[in-house]
């Protein structure tokens, strides 16, 4: 059966990368996510998507430059489904807590060296205290931050994102020993889901948002979809 992950916890629902958003995906009965994380000032890993506040709060500022004593008090339901309450930048602690998710994929935008080791440091350290790094897959596009993964955290399971065909992604997720392959729906081939899955790896393919594009996926035999919209994909694909 193909498995189901809310985008960004359910971005075509609610405010995308938010409490609420990531309750309405387990409202749905989906108990897997996608989410992003950027490290802010004090080194709180802070989910939200951009690198900078504008799309997502309206505000001015990259979140590496805030502290997370601010960053939980900006709302953060600018430029996407109405919300009829504040919906704050959550930090990965707040949803470790209060979210009951059976796996994690915590995609982890490009990097500088020494960031991106300080980011998969503060990941491990935090689902470590949480019980979750079984639970947990750090994904990325990113080949500094797969380096820093296999070098310093390499009990975490690891991810390839992998958007266009201009590398061959099975050739780079076995060079990082990745377990899971984050693929475009576009680069979702029969012949290059059979090779993954003969590799080992697990396909998960984005962004999934409609019901027939679904069923496709479901019969070419995907192990999982990521969606914007896991209510609808729980009444296509588990109907």
């Amino acid at each position: 059966m193909t498995l189901i992950y809310g985008h960004r916890g359910a971005k075509g629902e609610a405010p995308e990368n938010t409490l609420v958003g990531f309750q309405t995906c387990l409202e749905h009965g989906v108990r897997r996510c996608e989410l992003d994380l950027h490290l802010s000032r004090d080194g709180e890993l802070m989910v939200i998507h951009d690198p900078t506040l504008r799309r997502t709060t309206g505000r001015r500022g990259k979140v590496a430059e805030q502290h997370s004593a601010d960053l939980i008090n900006v709302d953060a339901r600018h430029g996407g489904p109405g919300h009829i309450k504040p919906a704050p930048i959550p930090t990965l602690d707040e949803l470790f807590e209060k979210c009951p998710f059976e796996h994690w994929q915590l995609e982890v935008k490009s990097a500088s060296r020494v960031r991106a080791a300080r980011t998969v440091q503060a990941i491990e350290a935090l689902a470590t205290k949480h019980g979750l790094l079984d639970k947990i897959t750090v994904t990325s596009s990113s080949r500094e931050v797969l380096r820093a993964l296999q070098r310093l955290t390499p009990n975490i399971s690891r991810g390839l994102v992998a958007e266009y065909a201009w590398i061959d992604p099975l050739k780079a997720a076995k060079a990082y020993d990745c377990s899971i392959l984050a693929l475009n729906w576009t680069l979702c081939t029969p012949e290059r889901l059979l090779k993954a899955q003969k590799q080992g790896l697990h396909v998960s393919v984005w962004t999934v948002n409609e019901a027939a594009l679904m069923r496709r996926l479901a019969d070419f035999g995907v192990d999982s979809i990521i969606t914007d919209y896991p209510g609808l994909a729980v009444r296509t694909l588990q109907r």
